[in-house]
């Protein structure tokens, strides 16, 4: 099959042996194609009482969601590039990590719900369990590595692909939303006629608001990463390197389904001030904090994105210790108590709890942020950042936020950091996320 091709023809589902289903409704058979949660996690979810998701209502839901937001923009369809726009619209994965440098996977979703996916070559297997992909191509890769000299024809090629789907779905509608797409394939589609937009409103209020099977899905993701985190803790001790305890919340995770990290936030001591010091191989040392987050892409590709700070070591903590973390504490509580339907962006702006003159300076990058299959759509703003970059909206039911503060004064020894995960309910807002904080530094 030639990189251009197209084939109209998934893979035939009777291929597929019959076998039982797991709690997700998918395929309990040991040599299954798509990944997914490991027996490990299902055990742990039926003992915490945890419902799975149902997958095919999940993804139904997805497409609604996605199709909805064409339709009120009066757009004929969408084109997406980016990974975790595809795996929402078609919960298929292929190298995810991989394919964000090097976009060989694209999906066309119309305004009737029809979808087409490009993916890369002699891959087709890979979405043989997604019914909703009504079509698998290949030659959506124009991009210097893949293409050389000849971006403008492989653009082309595309584009003239895009351009048959467009009218054969949305007849005389030229609108299209594209999340992103490299030069070249953009200049070709608007060679074509093609309208473009942009693809990124579409794509983030869709995710915005999760159905019952997204929360499922979160829900059993955060119980692996909080057993994760623990296995983490259990494995801190002074003399090993911040390297060496981060791998553990990499294994336990995969041990459990989860599918990668997005950051290497994990730091120690005097690293812990300023934050975002990468983790590497300092010793860790009695006595001193280690501060983390979590950053997880889980089971079923749903983000757990927590903080946490601890002491390592029996030891007691310092003055300086307790009071970093009890503002951080007071500061992600207080802000909490506004999340709730209805709430303004800018309103919960103005009204969240300012951060002591010593601490603003290195204050962390939002008050809150939603997150869904990574961080998404809000993202709110401390009143010092509004005028540059925030903006206005609204929360409503459906919406998951993660509430944080990094608290640390410049020149100060240390830092902690502290994050929540909460949804967004009809009358205000659950934390979804569990696991304990360091009493240590708390009491007193």
């Amino acid at each position: 099959m030639s990189v251009f091709s197209v084939s109209n023809q998934k893979i035939d589902p009777t291929r597929r042996r019959a076998v039982p289903t797991k709690p997700d409704g998918s395929p309990d058979d040991n040599d299954r194609v798509e990944i997914g949660p490991t027996a490990l996690a299902f055990n742990e979810w039926a003992e915490a009482g945890l419902t799975a998701p149902n997958l095919e209502r999940m993804r139904q839901y997805r497409l609604d969601r996605l199709v909805g937001q064409l339709r009120q923009h009066d757009y004929a369809g969408l084109l997406c590039f980016d990974p975790l726009n595809i795996r929402y619209a078609t919960d298929t994965t292929n190298m995810q990590l991989w394919i964000t440098h090097n976009p060989v996977r694209a999906c066309f979703i119309s305004a009737d719900g029809y979808i087409v996916l490009w993916d890369f070559h002699a891959c087709d297997h890979l979405s043989a369990h997604a019914p909703l992909v009504r079509e698998v191509r290949h030659g959506a890769s124009f991009f210097f590595f893949e293409s050389g000299d000849r971006l403008e024809e492989h653009a082309g090629l595309f584009a003239a692909q895009v351009d048959e789907l467009l009218r054969a779905h949305g007849g005389d509608n030229r609108r299209l939303a594209i999340d992103r797409i490299e030069n070249p394939g953009l200049l070709a589609l608007q060679a074509l006629g093609v309208d473009v937009f942009d693809g990124q409103e579409v794509t983030e209020f869709a995710r915005s608001i999760k159905g019952q099977d997204d929360l499922a899905a979160m829900r059993c993701a955060i119980h692996a990463c909080e057993a994760a985190i623990g296995k983490m803790q259990n494995a801190v001790a002074p003399g090993l390197t911040e390297n060496d305890v981060w791998s553990v919340l990499h294994a336990e995770n995969i041990r459990r389904g989860g599918e990668w990290i997005e950051t290497r936030l994990l730091s120690s001591g005097p690293r812990t001030n300023p934050w975002f010091q990468e983790c590497g191989p300092r010793i860790i040392q009695h006595g001193e904090l280690l501060a983390f987050d979590t950053d997880l892409i889980g089971c079923y590709g749903s983000c757990v994105d927590i903080s946490r700070t601890w002491m390592v070591g029996d030891f007691e903590p310092t003055a300086e210790q307790k009071s970093l973390y009890q503002t951080a504490y007071d500061h992600i509580m207080t802000n909490m108590e506004l999340m709730k339907p209805g709430m303004g962006f800018e309103e919960i702006t103005q009204k969240a709890q300012r951060l002591p003159e010593a601490f603003r300076a290195q204050r962390y990058g939002v008050i809150a942020h939603g997150v869904g299959l990574c961080d998404e759509y809000p993202s709110i703003r401390y009143p010092e950042d509004y005028e540059e970059a925030g903006y206005d909206g609204q929360l409503v039911p459906g919406m998951v936020m993660c509430v944080e503060a990094y608290i640390g004064a410049v020149g100060g020894r240390e830092g902690v950091k502290l994050e929540e995960q909460v949804l967004i309910t009809d009358t205000g807002y659950e934390i979804l996320t569990y696991y304990p904080y360091e009493q240590r530094l708390l009491d007193g």
